[in-house]
């Protein structure tokens, strides 16, 4: 089974002004008249794309002549190897009085900074650090909201070639331990507290917990967001972030310092999403990031200067180092931090009217929550600056993109995008001279050698395989932190295929060259031998009014055998529905009749809540492990870890 491929486009770009965009501005300096040709041309000569994009986006700093040493290397490659730069000088070219940064803290806080007052700030905070002991290569870690806080320490850190991890306040204190105490920060900035739909959630006491069991800290900063002076005693060697601002040993008048440095030195720190055991701390570099991001940003999102770019994120998750780059092409960062349906219900397209959003950015649950809730922004919200909307996370359903232009603008690029923290960007995603079609993905991203392969390791077309890239790419994790061999980078991409990168997508080139992500490959059903992706279940049980949201697995069956799985479906219903017999047979229905028989679940069993990761996405592999009694590894990965116990010993699964 497949989505119906549409012949006919949901949007097509506008003849009139599709020639302004910074990708048809692209197209035209390189020659290549269609877009199929200019990828071709970034994968077959990715020296001169990479290049030419360096150029032609404005990275600032030194290029070199050489562009890429061991082409043939995967991993291995090395790129850009005379470059110096730095990723914080790039986001901060701009010292004007316009807005670098809007922050709306549900309904509770609004706050925002000028370029110039941004540059000031982190001036101030790169002092403070310089006086801590950071220089390069320390470590600097956040256990923050999306604050401008966050944004600043982030681009002092990294302005010195100190690098940078982030993780959002709801960690648990094991969480934070497991994150950053493998990398033992130098400093860490926290906040007294945060809000969370409403109620404030009090992190100080945490905070003094964590601050003692890492013994790398040299220095706490704790950010006063629920409380002016918070009570900080009980924190070690702890001062407040006012404080910093306050000292008069600061010189309000000198220059922040950027140290240019080889274009692979390390940047960001990244983790894994810990569900299978200790996550992985995934080391990202300067040159990588900064040209994949400008790449996507310019050229896949149309992002120019004095636009207005949102996307709603935890500064745990990798869509919030993808958000903050945009201030390199000149944009106005909207930050959002707390319930995405805060207040009324609308505050995400209040800030998007209030502030003119140009692109906005989100997850494919947000969409699927709106469009249960009967929301209609095109019509209650002024979305008249909005250009582009951005979906990731999880697939969105050829429903979801039904509901955008529906209910949100029919003139609007919506790019569905899929990447993942391995890469901190995209490998598919969208494209402003392309048209969408329902269902899927636009394009593979420029100078990223995408392909769909079999289980035999053979290119595919129109049908479903593993998704792969066959060729070396800037933004490959420089490696793993502490994995001195290579061993452990080396099994989680390359092992599968030899030399190609395996993303563990279970995925599909459609006949318009777009993609379409059929979920995870590890949590693929494969009943009968017949590999099933569960989105194509999601995407049919959700249509049902009664379902809020759903969560399928693959039950070994019969236990203890190994022979075959059954598929086993949980549903968390709408407020004042109960599951009785003529709702499941309404479910088997719709999942018959437009999937196949073998999608139709065996058991549907109700329950309270579905787990998920911080980011937001389901956790099918911990669901699978409780219901086969086997041990979840790190619980702390999750948001709601108490929602398993609704999956386990399930005596519907008995039989």
């Amino acid at each position: 089974m497949t989505y119906r491929i549409d012949s006919e486009p949901l949007w097509k770009p506008n003849s009139a002004t599709v020639g302004d965009t910074r990708m048809a501005i692209f197209m035209q300096a390189t020659g290549h008249g269609r877009y199929a040709d200019l990828w071709q041309w970034s994968v077959d000569q990715p020296e001169t794309f990479w290049s030419t994009l360096w150029d032609f986006c404005g990275a600032v700093g030194e290029k070199g002549g050489e562009i890429l040493v061991d082409r043939n290397k995967m991993p291995g490659t090395r790129w850009f190897p005379e470059a110096r730069l730095n990723y914080a000088e790039n986001l901060l070219q701009r010292r004007d009085d316009g807005d670098a940064l809007v922050f709306w803290g549900e309904d509770k806080v609004k706050r925002r900074l000028s370029r110039a007052e941004l540059y000031r700030e982190v001036a101030r905070f790169q002092q403070f650090l310089i006086a801590a002991g950071v220089g390069e290569g320390d470590r600097v870690a956040g256990f923050l909201p999306n604050l401008p806080e966050t944004l600043i320490a982030m681009l002092a850190a990294t302005s010195l070639g100190a690098v940078w991890s982030s993780a959002s306040p709801d960690f648990g204190v094991q969480g934070v331990l497991d994150r950053f105490g493998q990398i033992e920060p130098k400093v860490l900035i926290c906040v007294d507290g945060y809000w969370y739909n409403g109620k404030s959630v009090d992190c100080l006491a945490k905070n003094a917990e964590v601050v003692a069991k890492m013994p790398s800290l040299l220095k706490t900063v704790v950010v006063p967001y629920l409380n002016a002076a918070p009570e900080i005693g009980a924190i070690a060697h702890a001062v407040r972030w006012q404080e910093i601002a306050a000292d008069a040993t600061v010189d309000r008048q000198k220059e922040v310092i950027f140290k240019r440095l080889p274009f692979n030195h390390p940047l960001f720190i990244m983790f894994s999403s810990g569900t299978t055991g200790v996550p992985k701390c995934i080391v990202h570099c300067h040159g990588g990031v900064l040209l994949q991001h400008l790449k996507e940003h310019q050229l896949h999102s149309d992002v120019r200067p004095g636009d207005r770019l949102f996307y709603f994120t935890t500064c745990g998750w990798m869509m919030w180092n993808w958000l903050v780059s945009g201030l390199a092409c000149g944009a106005t960062l909207l930050l959002y931090d707390g319930s995405p349906f805060a207040g009324k219900g609308t505050v995400l397209f209040d800030l998007a009217a209030a502030e003119k959003m140009t692109h906005f950015g989100t997850s494919a649950k947000f969409i699927d929550a709106a469009a249960k809730l009967g929301l209609k922004p095109g019509t209650t919200h002024d979305l008249a600056a909005l250009r582009a909307m951005f979906s990731t996370g999880s697939p969105l359903s050829p429903e979801g993109f039904d509901w955008v232009y529906r209910e949100i603008k029919q003139d609007i690029l919506l790019a569905s995008i899929s990447g993942g923290t391995d890469i901190v960007s995209c490998f598919v995603l969208g494209n402003p001279v392309l048209p969408v079609y329902r269902g899927e993905i636009q394009c593979r991203g420029l100078g990223m050698a995408v392909d769909v392969f079999n289980d035999a390791g053979q290119p595919v077309r129109a049908e479903k395989g593993e998704l792969v890239c066959t060729q070396p790419f800037p933004v490959m994790p420089v490696g793993f932190w502490n994995d001195e061999t290579g061993e452990k980078y080396q099994a989680a991409y390359f092992d599968r295929f030899s030399h190609v990168w395996c993303h563990g997508d279970f995925s599909e080139i459609t006949e318009h060259d777009g993609v379409i992500i059929y979920g995870r490959s590890d949590a693929t059903l494969n009943p009968g031998g017949v590999r099933i992706g569960t989105a194509e279940i999601y995407r049919q049980v959700e249509q049902l009014p009664e379902v809020l949201e759903s969560l399928v697995i693959g039950q070994d069956w019969p236990p203890g055998k190994n022979d075959d799985v059954r598929v086993v479906l949980f549903v968390k219903l709408q407020d004042g529905h109960t599951l009785d017999a003529g709702l499941v047979e309404r479910i088997k229905k719709q999942i018959r009749e437009n999937a196949t028989a073998r999608h139709v679940p065996a058991k549907v069993v109700p329950v309270a809540d579905i787990p998920r990761t911080k980011s937001g996405k389901i956790v099918e592999l911990a669901v699978r492990n409780v219901v086969h009694a086997q041990p979840v590894k790190n619980l702390e990965a999750l948001a709601n870890p108490e929602a398993l116990e609704y999956f386990r010993a399930r005596p519907e699964l008995a039989d």
